[in-house]
């Protein structure tokens, strides 16, 4: 699988997302993370609140001690911020959150932690000397955040210039499309053209900000998949068809689909399924036209202007 630079590192430009693990037996655990480090997908995302408690991560560790020549292989992501009926981005709330997915991961340091919503209450300076913290202490190697809008970022920022904010993990499909509508329909009277996110795409691309998609499989907010769903009869007739002619599955031209733009993303994919994610695995491989790019993106519901 084809590999991109994030923060120095070298990380496969597809992520397993790590929300779903927590129903799976530990063979089968085993046996798609072993799986996926075969198909080149080194990059875990994870979050405190995952399974309820911790769970996932908790699973997630068991794993590493069963197995602890995983974690060399491997970069670990965690989110935290969320509390039941809030956001916390306490310095205490960061500080404790880190460790209980310390202890529940059984590993020395985080790779990458994000702040996973924002906190309309948040003090930035608070934020930042959590983060300086856990830098130096060696707990978190880098930074970045979820579902924020550029100047949530950049007040963040203002209060950490030596610790920057690599990654934006933000909700992008084939056919949740808001993150690049605006920018196709600039000054026009309709539905697309309203900016809903500040033109979030093009901060993260001028900031080298990676952008991981969540959710690139389903449309609305976790409504279900859009792949054999009635409801884009025409964009599943377009993605059998080029799935055809790219020689993949419509699951991995939808993966491939965002792999083509420009701004480098990295998607977070949620299956559990060895099989799916070996089969999107294979179509990271696959560079789409810039015509299939855009008649996707019309066979999915999108006018251009």
């Amino acid at each position: 699988m084809k590999a991109m630079n994030l923060a120095g590192d070298q990380v496969s430009r597809i992520a397993q997302g790590c929300m779903r693990i927590s129903g799976l037996s530990d063979s089968d655990l085993e046996r798609l993370v072993n799986e996926d480090l075969e198909n080149g997908i080194n990059f875990f995302d994870h979050a405190d609140i995952y399974g309820g408690n911790g769970a996932c991560e908790s699973r997630f560790g068991d794993l590493l001690r069963r197995c602890p020549g995983l974690r060399s292989r491997m970069l670990i992501q965690t989110k935290c911020g969320i509390r039941p009926g809030s956001y916390d981005f306490s310095r205490q709330h960061i500080l404790s959150s880190v460790e209980g997915s310390l202890k529940r991961l059984g590993v020395e340091t985080i790779d990458f932690l994000l702040l996973h919503r924002p906190d309309t209450l948040m003090e930035p300076e608070e934020v930042a000397g959590a983060f300086e913290e856990l830098y130096k202490a060696g707990k978190v190697r880098h930074f970045g955040v979820s579902n924020h809008h550029p100047l949530q970022i950049e007040l963040l920022q203002k209060a950490m210039p030596d610790l920057p904010l690599v990654i934006n993990q933000l909700q992008f499909s084939i056919t949740n499309t808001t993150m690049i509508d605006a920018g196709i329909n600039v000054n026009m009277e309709n539905a697309g053209a309203v900016n809903r996110d500040g033109m979030v795409l093009e901060y993260c691309r001028l900031k080298g900000i990676t952008i991981q998609p969540w959710s690139p499989l389903q449309y609305g907010f976790f409504e279900g998949p859009f792949i054999g769903s009635e409801k884009f009869p025409e964009l599943n007739q377009a993605l059998e068809k080029y799935a055809g002619e790219y020689g993949i599955t419509p699951t991995g031209l939808a993966i491939a689909w965002i792999l083509r733009h420009p701004a480098c993303m990295q998607p977070i994919i949620g299956s559990v399924r060895p099989e799916r994610m070996a089969e999107i695995a294979r179509a990271a491989d696959v560079t789409i036209s810039h015509d299939t790019w855009y008649e996707l993106y019309r066979a999915s519901g999108k006018k251009l202007p």
